[in-house]
């Protein structure tokens, strides 16, 4: 259940005593691994050290042996690992990864971002607090990094990446792109130059909705894409049928109407 040298998520020397049970783990995160509940790291007093097998009061050194539980020590959180530069967020409530001049806290999306977001950021309110919404886990007190879509929402670090490897540009949350597509509209615009569509769709028009912009515009039908006729995004949703289609099926089923009525007043 645990080692001198920690886990697989933290190095520490000591093994933490759950609260809820009063069992020895090295960890919240393999507690809950085991445990059908979820430990409290707030509300733990005691620790037991992996040295002397001493319990005593969380603190950083062992009253028996002396030994360091841990490079940082938290204690509020109850948090002992390696140093990482690790800082507590009181506004966040939990120890973040630092260093701490690096990061700074958003009231409105109530989260700790790197300092180059600091006005350059579009807000979502308490959106840490929201699952990611690719993995369904927690993003808040999660030990991976967020990373911030240019939408404001938040995906974990890795969940973006395996995102991006699958050819995904759309936030799963909102649909808005997730980078520039500014030349990747502009090789769609090749492609459609090259590919007419046949005559029979030519001039055929349909209503869409642009992710990006949120424009509801009609614009030219094409089966590789419709584009935004006010922000030229091609992350755009069809809105209906094809209009001049459904006018032209309009158009036959009136002749037929019309050719069946004069047949019937010619007839002896």
């Amino acid at each position: 259940m645990a080692s001198s040298t920690g886990c697989t998520h933290y190095l520490r020397s000591c093994l933490l005593k759950a609260p809820c049970c009063g069992k020895l783990y090295v960890c919240r995160l393999c507690h809950d691994a085991e445990e059908n509940h979820q430990m409290d790291r707030f509300k733990v007093r005691e620790v037991q050290c992996c040295e002397c097998q001493t319990v005593q009061q969380a603190q950083q050194n062992c009253e028996q042996c002396h030994i360091q539980f841990g490079e940082y020590y938290c204690d509020i959180c109850h948090l002992f690992d390696k140093n990482k530069k690790q800082y507590h967020c009181q506004l966040c409530g939990i120890c973040r990864i630092g260093p701490r001049e690096k990061y700074f806290h958003c009231e409105k999306c109530n989260l700790c971002l790197a300092q180059d977001l600091r006005g350059n950021h579009k807000c979502v309110e308490n959106v840490s607090r929201q699952n990611c919404p690719v993995c369904m886990e927690d993003i808040h007190t999660s030990r991976i990094g967020a990373h911030v879509l240019r939408c404001g929402h938040l995906l974990h670090k890795n969940c973006f990446d395996d995102m991006v490897k699958m050819g995904a540009y759309r936030c799963p949350l909102c649909m808005h792109s997730v980078w520039d597509m500014a030349d990747h509209w502009k090789q769609i615009d090749q492609e459609i130059a090259q590919s007419p569509m046949p005559p029979e769709y030519q001039g055929a028009t349909v209503k869409i909705m642009c992710n990006d912009c949120q424009t509801h515009c009609t614009v030219p039908f094409h089966v590789l894409g419709m584009k935004c006729s006010s922000c030229r995004s091609y992350n755009t949703a069809q809105d209906g049928g094809l209009m001049q289609q459904q006018q032209q099926q309009q158009q036959q089923q009136q002749n037929t109407e019309d050719e069946a009525e004069t047949e019937q007043h010619i007839q002896p």
